[in-house]
């Protein structure tokens, strides 16, 4: 799947929970997705477009854009169930460390170490997050919508241990220069 339809599912995924002005779907995916998904603006409006040239939301207030609420039509309902049953196709990781330690023997000495010490860093934050997210997940009536958050909770708090395990590992293999 290309990045659009993506970003269209995510999208809808997000106005599935309510009416929003684009702005706000912005946040939703930032503040609810951000652990796992990201969008720009620059993804985001042309989205809303061509999801309203398609029927698939309307805007429940007339303007521009980006003063607009969008709301999912029932065609966009059945679009984003559609969506979501399609296969997943896993896109390449691009990992800014990952490609630094690789050509490590290129950075000045040191830098490799700091590198890997914030990563550390950024995994303790990340597992701190998660636990608040858990702790107020918990206090949630059970049900099928906080099964499938639970879920994805927990896919990311085993990439933050995992993260953490991984960049301590790495720290103390890292070679004498740095």
């Amino acid at each position: 799947m290309s990045r659009r339809p993506q970003t269209e599912l995510a999208v809808l995924g997000a106005l599935s929970t309510g009416s929003m002005t684009g702005y706000e779907v912005r946040a939703a995916i930032t503040e609810i997705l951000g652990d796992f998904w990201h969008e720009s603006f620059g993804q985001i409006y042309p989205a809303l477009n061509a999801l309203e040239q398609a029927g698939a939301i309307a805007r429940s207030t007339p303007g521009r854009t980006s003063g607009s609420r969008f709301e999912i039509t029932p065609a966009g309902t059945v679009l984003l169930r559609e969506r979501l049953a399609e296969p997943h196709h896993a896109t390449p990781p691009r990992n800014g460390l990952l490609l630094r330690l690789f050509f490590g023997t290129q950075l000045p000495p040191g830098r490799s170490r700091e590198l890997l010490e914030a990563e550390i860093e950024r995994a303790e934050v990340a597992l701190a997050r998660f636990a608040a997210i858990r702790a107020d997940m918990d206090t949630e009536p059970p049900g099928a919508e906080h099964d499938y958050r639970a879920l994805t909770l927990a896919y990311g708090e085993h990439h933050a241990r995992a993260h953490l395990a991984w960049a301590t590992e790495a720290l103390r293999a890292l070679p004498d220069r740095d």
